[in-house]
């Protein structure tokens, strides 16, 4: 249990919704794949004196005075996230992945110009310029999907002809809700022949890259990354952008950082964000970033046992997205209720070319790297699966919920959260 003796004493009525958050973690699975458990160091930092001060400006370049220890503390945190991605800078103070995305935007473009990215539909994600976001009234965006949704492959050759027509300033690989790898060469052939940018929004995949489970856009000379430093980076709650190369666009996304978009950063969670970055320079972060990637193979084949259809046919990454609907009869938001019940939290979630809508879709979205935090494998992982089938497969039958979510609080019990990700 955490120590939250001076909230219960001031604040009961909070304290209660403390409390009962932890009995939901600590009895319950979480497989939203873009959640995961910190570690008690991660945590301390969020919670530390830095929440005190305000740090407007850079390291050296502050607009406030006292500021020697938060200057050494961002120096460091930036050290430690070039070291992961193989950066020669990076900004670690965007609040969150999309205020990352939308300052990015700002930096490399001026308003009008043209980004070329993943359809929402096809595992994009909304800051890729979703027609309901407030950054899509200032850019133009311009999207390209997959050829085939039973493999997942993308339609390079459409993606390079709606290049040639639109001239985008950017293009932009990333996504929300896709499970395969990108080929981050074509998209840099394409993107040298137009002459945009290219830049990865990795937020998902951002532990995977920086312990070289997947590929790094880098090493295929992309320009810029962005990210959130939750997920599978295990972080605490916020953005970063990195730059592999350039001076000059590093001070461009410095500026538009701040001023541009952001007054005074979070300091606590900038040292949160340092603290989590050399958890992830430990050797054992590799070890742990594979077994993400064997849990979901697992739950894969699970599913496949079932006949239930996969989007792009399966995973390379941490996540899966399945066609309930397609395949059971059972609707996103029905499953995300009725696996809540048995304590298993994922969350519903469109597939390509969706009939229904997105609050009642037809597919689900889950992902293994909370689950693999808490020591589980594929075995774990494969038992998982087989919970979420049966109980979808019969979301009315009250005495078979209960009985799973006994059998959920059971392997929950025998892997608790740990406090500590190093020795």
């Amino acid at each position: 249990m955490n120590d939250y003796t001076f909230i219960q004493q001031q604040d009961p009525e909070l304290y209660a919704t403390l409390v009962g958050e932890e009995e939901r973690e600590r009895t319950g699975v979480e497989l939203i794949p873009s959640e995961n458990y910190v570690s008690k160091a991660v945590r301390e930092a969020a919670g530390s004196v830095f929440t005190n001060k305000y740090s407007e400006g850079y390291p050296g370049k502050r607009y406030y005075g006292g500021q020697e220890f938060t200057d050494a503390m961002e120096r460091i945190t930036i050290d430690r996230a070039c070291q992961l991605f193989k950066a020669k800078y990076a900004n670690v103070q965007p609040l969150g992945g999309a205020a990352a995305n939308v300052a990015m935007y700002f930096a490399l473009m001026e308003p009008g110009d043209t980004v070329l990215g993943m359809d929402l539909s096809h595992g994009g994600h909304l800051t890729h310029g979703h027609p309901t976001t407030e950054i899509n009234k200032v850019f133009n965006f311009v999207r390209y999907k997959m050829k085939d949704v039973a493999t997942g492959e993308i339609d390079y050759d459409e993606l390079r002809t709606v290049a040639l027509e639109h001239k985008p300033k950017i293009i932009l690989a990333g996504f929300s809700a896709y499970s395969r790898e990108l080929d981050y060469e074509k998209m840099k052939a394409i993107a040298d022949e137009v002459g945009a940018y290219t830049v990865a929004d990795v937020a998902h995949i951002t532990g995977l890259i920086a312990a070289g489970v997947l590929k790094n856009p880098f090493d295929y000379g992309f320009d810029v990354m962005t990210m959130t430093t939750h997920k599978s980076l295990r972080g605490p709650r916020g953005g970063m952008i990195v730059v592999r190369e350039s001076e000059e666009l590093a001070k461009r996304i410095n500026k538009a950082v701040f001023p541009g978009m952001q007054g005074g950063p979070h300091m606590h969670i900038v040292a949160a964000k340092g603290v989590a970055f050399k958890e992830a320079l430990d050797p054992s972060f590799r070890t742990y970033a594979e077994q993400i990637v064997k849990n979901a193979k697992a739950m894969e084949a699970v599913f496949k046992e079932h006949d239930i259809r996969l989007l792009a046919g399966g995973t390379d990454n941490h996540l899966l997205l399945a066609d309930v609907y397609g395949s059971l009869g059972v609707t996103g938001q029905e499953a995300e209720s009725v696996l809540d019940e048995i304590g298993i939290t994922l969350n519903k979630n469109m597939i390509a070319d969706d009939p229904r809508t997105a609050m009642d879709p037809s597919g689900i979205r889950f992902g293994t790297p909370a689950m693999t935090t808490r020591g589980m494998q594929e075995a774990e992982a494969t038992k998982l699966a087989e919970l979420m089938v049966t109980v979808m497969k019969d979301k009315d039958n009250a005495e078979l919920k209960t009985k799973l979510r006994a059998e959920v609080k059971e392997l929950c019990e025998a892997f608790p959260v740990p406090d500590s990700f190093v020795s």
